[in-house]
Formats: C-alpha cells, structure tokens, sequence
C-alpha cells in the first residue's frame, strides 16, 4: 500500500485534476448526458488504478458504515466467483463499490472514474469517446456510428457553438505528466482494479 507522503502528494494532485477536469467537463456539457442513477459505466469494465489510487479508496472505505462494508463485501465475493468461472482474455465485471447504482466512495473514486465521460486520447493518440455513446448518451448527438468517429457534419448540424473536443484525459497521461513528476509523484503500475482485491492480475 502506499505510504503517507505518497497519498498526502495525492491528494495535492487531486485538487489540480478535479479543478482541471471540471473545466474541460464544462467546457463539453453540450455533449455530456451524464446524470444521478446513470451508472452504466460502473457496471461492466476493467477500471484501472495503481497502488496510490487503490490505497486512497481503501482509506474511504473507513468511513463507510458497517452495512455498507457488508454489501461492498459481498460483491467482491461475486466477482471472485465469476472471476473463477471467466474464460474471457479480459475480465469485466461492475465496480464493487458500487451501490443501489450509486458510488459508496465517490470523493475517494479512481482518476478513471473522475475523468470518464469526456473524449480522449489513447496512448497512442486515437480519439476515443465513452462507451455509453452507444447508449445514446456522451456525445451520441454528434457520433458517426458507422465509422466511430466524432463527425463534423453532426457537429455542424446541432448549432452548438462550443466544438466536441478530445482531452489528454486518458488515465495513462494523467498518472504520468508534468504535474505529477514536479510533485515527485510515481503512480507506479496500472492494473485492473480486481488485481488489488482478488490478489491477482
């Protein structure tokens, strides 16, 4: 688990990011769709965090009551069932945080989760939107279904002056940039989230 300095450090970097991403979050609310009880991206995914990450949301689960440990518990014991039974390369599951389709450690929530919703950059600079545009929701009024792409003639088509952008707000760049190496902050490893509460990759 990481240690003090590390997750004082942390949370330095957290008031940057949340400041940074609540902008670019306004900035593209005319494709965001977001809303309470929308919990469709909590519900199947790989959810990647490091050390540093999973250490903080351990530190909310403190302040969570008995009742709430109780069915945080026992989701994890689920997904340790299907986890078993998987046969599937990549292991999707929903977040076991999740509760009543609401975040149990919202404030204490990954970098991935506090940046989903908005287009991005891969590693290797593909723009890429959140899967739920195929729900009808972030950035499906202005998404080339056919070529999976943001179109510009949809764009065109809507009247909205602010243009759908794409962000370095992959969880890759934002555990690894200028801010986090002036901090001395080393996120270390990437994993699924299971790794850290199943004890495997």
């Amino acid at each position: 688990m990481a240690d003090v300095n590390a997750l004082q450090k942390y949370r330095i970097y957290l008031q940057y990011l949340e400041k940074k991403l609540g902008e670019y979050f306004q900035e593209q609310s005319p494709y965001i769709f977001c809303k309470a009880g929308c919990s469709s991206c909590c519900e199947k995914g790989e959810y990647p965090f490091t050390e540093i990450e999973f250490s903080y949301l351990m530190l909310g689960v403190q302040t969570l009551s008995p009742d709430t440990i109780k069915k945080i518990e026992a989701n994890i014991e689920q997904i340790r069932k299907d986890k078993a039974e998987c046969k599937e390369k990549k292991f999707l599951h929903a977040c076991p945080f999740l509760i009543d389709k609401k975040c149990s450690l919202y404030d204490f929530r990954g970098i991935i989760c506090r940046s989903h919703g908005l287009a991005f950059f891969d590693k290797d600079q593909h723009l890429l939107v959140p899967a739920c545009v195929d729900e009808g929701l972030n950035y499906s009024n202005v998404y080339d279904f056919e070529n999976r792409t943001i179109s510009s003639e949809k764009y065109k088509a809507t009247g909205i002056k602010q243009e759908p952008l794409a962000h370095n707000v992959g969880v890759y760049y934002l555990t690894n940039n200028e801010i986090t190496k002036e901090l001395g902050l080393d996120f270390g490893e990437i994993k699924p989230m299971a790794h850290f509460f199943l004890g495997e990759d």
